[in-house]
């Protein structure tokens, strides 16, 4: 039976792009997103490149449905080897710090925390079991460098990202690789590059790069295949060390 990816937030740029790379490898692949007919569009081109594809409209603000998710796609696949988690809601904007409010920062909680969370703990019995899979999941540059007025999604996507290294790290020697792509870019295709297009797409340091979202699927390829990092950064230089290696409880106690 051939493999099955599962994108959990597919839109138009990286989710695509992710299901075409893993598709050319003979994965079978199921698109989650709350807009199920974005969702038949891309299921429709992807039938057309020859790829197996399955809808699942969802809405991954609300982690108590995530437990169903799983069990459609295991209903129309038989499996999921491969479980990437990354939306990115539409009203989602950065605050200053000094704005941000409990209000805000439970929203953001609910689709870049607990949602991944619950997900990827009811898919891990059936991989670890296994002895094989993966759990990939994309954060904005936030996630790892705080900045002055840019606060909000960052604290909830940094303690995800704390979350997956942490995974990584326990899964180590089961089969299952946890890793995380950091994206400092606007992808090329998707709704957000679309919106930027009119409005202001300056920040830090000058104009903000785009990258072509065939890049960042190569990217995950290469996690996925190779399982030698925990962390992957685009543009690359911007990938923080991964010591994971080196910790140990013991060595770290008082640390």
């Amino acid at each position: 039976m051939s493999k099955v990816i599962a994108v959990f937030g597919a839109g138009t740029g990286l989710g695509v792009s992710l299901a075409r790379r893993f598709g050319r490898e003979g994965f079978r692949v199921a698109l989650v997103a709350r807009r199920e007919d974005r969702l038949d569009t891309l299921v429709a081109r992807l039938t057309a490149e020859g790829i197996e594809a399955a809808a699942f409209p969802g809405d991954l603000s609300l982690p108590a449905q995530a437990p169903a998710l799983v069990d459609a796609i295991r209903a129309r696949f038989g499996r999921i080897d491969v479980v990437e988690y990354g939306p990115i809601a539409g009203d989602m904007a950065f605050t200053p710090a000094t704005q941000l409010d409990a209000a805000t920062v439970e929203e953001f909680s609910r689709l870049l925390l607990l949602t991944p969370v619950e997900l990827f703990r009811t898919v891990l019995p059936e991989m670890t079991e296994r002895g094989d899979g993966a759990l990939l999941m994309t954060t904005g540059y936030t996630a790892v460098q705080p900045l002055p007025y840019m606060s909000g999604p960052g604290p909830l996507a940094a303690a995800a990202r704390n979350y997956i290294h942490s995974l990584n790290g326990e899964l180590k020697d089961t089969g299952v690789y946890a890793g995380t792509l950091t994206i400092a870019s606007l992808v090329s295709g998707s709704e957000a590059a679309q919106r930027a297009r009119t409005g202001d797409t300056k920040g830090v340091g000058g104009h903000i790069p785009t990258v072509h979202p065939d890049e960042l699927a190569q990217h995950y390829w290469d996690m996925y295949t190779q399982r030698n990092r925990t962390e992957q950064a685009h543009p690359a230089e911007l990938t923080p060390p991964d010591n994971t290696a080196a910790w140990s409880p013991t060595a770290n106690a008082n640390g």
